[in-house]
């Protein structure tokens, strides 16, 4: 099997992350626009690969002041940096389809590496003769590596935000038409 070319599905997928807020409970969130492709052979998965483009003025907290917030030169500043992304640079197969994904994120214009735990979670076809497969991943960062700095210290004690964010990338890709007839 060679290696197959997949395009994630952004409405089937999701990319969310929380962070502590106050010290006593966590903020979730996720990116509405987003695209990636994965190259997949599951016969050689050092030979896969894995790059995603995240659009971080479309975040999305529940909470419109706080998206304004995090899209201004406080957090993303999405004005001067209108794209973040990940590329894999190796894929280690951890057996009973998991994986480890080693990669390049870049956030805020700075970029570091990062370790996303994946699995693999089946592929099948949909009802419209395609194939598409399911994969999840997660990972946590410092947002302060990337720049992400700003915070307020509580009179109580902590931050009003945390500085480990969890994130979580819940995936669907579908194979590429001319793979599906090969």
């Amino acid at each position: 099997m060679a290696i197959e070319t997949w395009q994630i599905d952004p409405s089937h997928s999701a990319i969310g992350f929380s962070v502590r807020h106050m010290v006593v409970s966590k903020t979730r969130g996720r990116f509405t626009r987003w695209s990636g492709q994965i190259r997949f052979d599951p016969k050689n998965p050092a030979a896969s690969s894995v790059e995603v483009t995240i659009d971080p003025a479309s975040i999305d907290t529940a909470d419109a002041q706080r998206d304004a917030h995090l899209r201004s030169p406080d957090f993303f500043d999405v004005e001067k940096y209108p794209a973040a992304s990940f590329r894999s640079t190796t894929i280690e197969d951890r057996g009973g389809d998991r994986y480890r994904i080693s990669g390049d994120l870049t956030v805020h214009g700075v970029t570091k590496p990062v370790v996303l735990e994946a699995t693999y979670e089946g592929s099948g076809k949909d009802p419209w003769g395609g194939q598409r497969s399911g994969f999840l991943a997660t990972t946590s960062i410092d947002r302060k590596d990337f720049g992400l700095e700003w915070n307020k210290a509580l009179d109580t004690g902590g931050l009003l935000v945390g500085e480990k964010v969890d994130l979580t990338l819940e995936i669907e890709a579908i194979l590429q038409a001319s793979q599906q007839a090969a």
